[in-house]
Parts: structure tokens; C-alpha cells; sequence
């Protein structure tokens, strides 16, 4: 038997390749799938089937893409209903692998067909489970993503039974491997770890310990930050069907010269500028938005653009096949192109550019007790209420373009997040609406914080926040 995690950071996502006998199963494909059957090609093995351990919101996920390839068969929980050919799961079913055996928990309470897969091994020994959106390090899946289908609260009461009736009862020494790490947006605040045990997590997860259903259902559904909308097309997508990976990357495969890079932009495409922070604040095409392949590129691409929308790619030159595969992975389907040869070649054509001023720390901390500036932070929830800037207007980077007009473009602001990513994205976004004033702030609050700049570490509300 060989067990696999194969990890994404940038979507903070697992997928694993389970092999026995010369036969293999794919667990939650990312959308690219040739690296498992180049795996499965390697070992001398056949996949047999994919397991889907639900319809997911975060990702378009490769399971019609690996079937066509491979005829393998698509496995899905009780109750999923696609557009495309599956087999239905039963509460309980077995399939058996080369010499081991699944067996299917129906784990309704992310989504109503959750379900996780627990591995028999040769012995017939439970070994492992992949429970999905159901279970993860420290934490459970969120129970907000079926808006106008079913309330928060009646999958919160789903999960609490799946929970008790279906994981609490199973043996301590079993590995857990959920299939989100740190980072995703499927959990309120998922450990770091990327596998863990159904001992650790009946110790150490806030959701696995003892309480009334009624408590559980209110543990659970307070403090749920807004899902990214993208969320929801994605589902649709890996439920209904989608455009072949293949078809999506060679529409994109395009090299624009500056004059026709113009065109395509004058038609309304967005310009996603993929570069590092620091590279793009010295020269950017005006209009541009900076989300650098060197973070969670595809997650925030999605969150902060519709992901129908018609993009253009400015990148480094060598790095076009990589945003776009990233961006398809999370749903992207019109990547219209990208720069022939990067910004070099916008340069070279002599074509306007734009610029952003960053600072460090040290300079905001004159400027903060001298002059008339505002200090805005970009970043989440819990990380201002563990601590922000005295006075600081707190506005995250996802709400941040639906909430432009409560700012002022007469007010110098000064930008920033936790280490500098984010802040530049926020940046680039007020740049693209118009504000000439403002200020990226280098090294983000990790840095602010070893400053003289007064903290405070009370949480304010959202209404106050966004109004200061």
C-alpha cells in the first residue's frame, strides 16, 4: 500500500494518490492533472477511480479532466447530482483497491454530500481517513456555503452528528488527512500541520469536544468571515461541468505586443499584474493590479476579481504558464493573454507607466506623529483585533474595492497588512480607482510593531472601522 500527500501551498490544498497492487485512486485532483497520471505511469499503475469528497468551493477540481484521460470512474458521496457521469456513493459502501479497501462515511455538514474515505490496509486494518472539508487540523469545514438552500445552522447540526456518530467513534491512532492546510478559506482557523490523528484532534479541536448540539451549532457559526464569491462559481462548476484544462491553457497562450496588449485592455480585460511587490511598484502599466505569483496568487486572483471576467497577464518572462495554470485552477476560464516579454517590452514601446511609493516603517512612524496621514490595514479580522496602529481605519483586502467609496482620495493614506503582500495589492487597487496618495508600507505590521507607533489590541468593529 503507498499513501501520498501531494500539497499545493498557494491554494493550501491536498490531494493524495493512494496505490495497491498496480491499482491507484486520486483523492480531490487539482484541475492539472497530468502529474497523476505521469505518477501513476511511473509506479506501473492503473487509476481506477476518484474520490470526491464533495463538490468544492475553493478550486475547480481535475475529476472530469482525470476520467476522460483515464476512464477512471468519478465517486462522489450520497445525494451529489452532476452534469456529467458518477457513481453515486451509499453510506457505508466499500471499494476495494488492489488489496485494500474504502470504505465511504457519509459526513453530511460543509455540504450536504460531504463524505469521508476510510482506508482498510492488506490486513483489513483501518489505517487512515480523508475526510475532506469535514475534518482538518484543529478545525471543521464551514457551514455557510449553501446560502439560500440550506441556514448555516442546519449544516452546523449535520456536522455535529457526522462528527459524533462518524469520526469521534473511530481509533485513536488512525492519521487524518483532511484536504485544506493553513491558509484556506474553507476553515475559520486550520492548524498548521497538514495531516494530524483522530486522537490529536479529539484533544487538541475545538469542534471535537464534548458539548450539546445547540452549542456546537453556535461554536460553529460564530465568527464566519464572508466566503469569497468566487466560492460559489466553483462549486457550480465542479457540479455542473466546465471547460477541458487543456482548452483553457491554449486560449491563454497568447503574446500580446504592447500595442496589441492595448487593444485587448481598451476592450475591458483586466491586467493582472503577476510580478513581486517590490518589482512592480517601480513600474506597472496604469490600471494594473499586482498579485504576485510568489503568494496565494490564485485564491486572492479569485476573490478579488469575478472569475468571468477577461484578464491579461503581465509576468516575468518564463512565468505566463504558471498564472495561468493557477488561475484555472481556481476557475478562470477567459484568460484572454499576456505581455510578450513582460514589462521590458511595455517599456521598450515607450508606453505610459505608473509607479507606487512604498516606505519603511521607521518613516510612517515620523509621519504618524507629525503630519495629517491616515494609517489603513488591509488585513483580516483576527489578525486587527490581536493588534493594530492607534487610530488605524481597518478595511480587509477583500472588501476593499466594494467599500472604495467610504475612503477619501484628498487623504494621504499609508497601506499596510502583515508582512507586504497584501498592502501592495490594496495599493495597486486604489491606484487602478484614482487615489495618487497613497503609501505601501514595507515589512507590513510584523515590522510596525518593533517601532514607537502606539498599539492597541481592542477589536473594533467593522461599522467603526471602515468610517474612521
Amino acid at each position: 500500500m503507498h499513501v501520498e500527500q501531494l500539497y499545493t501551498n498557494c491554494l493550501a490544498q491536498a490531494t493524495y494518490y493512494i496505490e495497491s497492487e498496480g491499482e491507484a485512486v486520486i483523492i480531490d485532483p487539482l484541475r492539472d492533472v497530468e502529474a497523476y497520471i505521469e505518477k501513476a505511469k511511473q509506479r506501473g499503475a492503473t487509476i481506477k477511480y476518484i474520490f470526491e469528497t464533495h463538490f468544492h468551493a475553493d478550486f475547480v477540481s481535475g475529476h472530469i479532466d482525470l476520467a476522460q484521460k483515464t476512464g477512471a470512474t468519478i465517486v462522489f458521496g450520497p445525494t451529489a447530482k452532476t452534469g456529467f457521469a458518477i457513481h453515486e456513493g451509499k453510506d457505508g459502501e466499500k471499494i476495494k483497491v488492489g488489496k485494500v479497501t474504502f470504505e465511504l462515511l457519509h459526513t453530511p455538514g460543509h455540504t450536504p454530500e460531504s463524505s469521508c474515505y476510510l482506508l482498510y490496509d492488506e490486513k483489513g486494518v483501518a489505517n487512515s481517513v480523508f475526510t475532506g472539508d469535514t475534518l482538518f487540523v484543529g478545525d471543521v469545514g464551514r457551514p455557510d456555503l449553501l446560502d439560500g438552500i440550506m441556514t448555516k445552522e442546519e449544516l452546523a447540526g449535520m456536522m455535529y452528528d457526522s462528527l459524533n456518530n462518524k469520526l469521534k467513534p473511530l481509533a485513536d491512532n488512525i492519521t487524518v488527512y483532511p484536504a485544506h492546510g493553513p491558509g484556506s478559506a474553507c476553515g475559520k482557523n486550520i492548524g498548521k500541520e497538514t495531516y494530524t490523528t483522530i486522537g490529536e484532534q479529539k484533544k487538541l479541536n475545538y469542534a471535537m469536544q464534548d458539548m450539546d448540539k445547540k452549542t456546537f451549532i453556535k461554536v460553529l457559526t460564530d465568527g464566519l468571515a464572508p466566503a469569497p464569491a468566487y466560492f460559489f462559481a466553483d462549486a457550480t462548476m465542479n457540479k455542473a461541468g466546465y471547460t477541458a484544462f487543456d482548452e483553457v491553457v491554449a486560449k491563454a497562450q497568447k503574446a500580446f505586443t504592447a500595442k496589441e496588449f492595448d487593444t485587448e485592455v481598451a476592450k475591458g480585460a483586466v491586467i493582472i499584474d503577476t510580478r513581486t511587490p517590490t518589482d512592480f511598484e517601480k513600474a506597472f502599466i496604469p490600471q494594473s493590479i499586482n498579485i504576485g505569483l510568489d503568494g496565494q496568487f490564485a485564491i486572492w486572483a479569485a476573490t478579488l476579481i469575478d472569475v468571468k471576467t477577461p484578464v491579461l497577464l503581465v509576468c516575468d518572462n518564463g512565468k505566463e504558464g504558471e498564472a495561468i495554470t493557477r488561475l484555472a485552477r481556481t476557475g478562470f476560464e477567459n484568460i484572454q493573454g499576456y505581455l510578450k516579454g513582460g514589462m521590458p517590452t511595455w517599456k521598450k514601446a515607450k508606453r505610459p507607466i505608473d509607479m507606487i511609493i512604498s516606505v519603511e516603517p521607521e518613516e510612517l512612524e515620523i509621519d504618524y506623529k507629525h503630519s495629517p496621514i491616515k494609517v489603513l490595514d488591509v488585513r483580516k479580522e483576527g489578525e486587527f483585533a490581536d493588534g493594530h496602529i492607534k487610530d488605524a481605519q481597518w478595511l480587509t483586502l477583500q472588501d476593499l474595492e466594494k467599500n472604495i467609496n467610504t475612503l477619501n482620495k484628498d487623504t494621504d493614506y499609508y497601506i499596510h497588512c502583515a508582512g507586504g503582500y497584501r498592502s501592495m495589492v490594496a495599493a495597486s487597487i486604489l491606484k487602478k480607482h484614482g487615489f495618487l496618495r497613497v503609501r505601501n508600507v514595507y515589512g507590513g505590521f510584523g515590522k510596525i510593531k518593533e517601532t514607537d507607533i502606539p498599539i492597541q489590541h481592542k477589536k473594533v468593529s467593522k461599522k467603526t472601522a471602515t468610517a474612521n
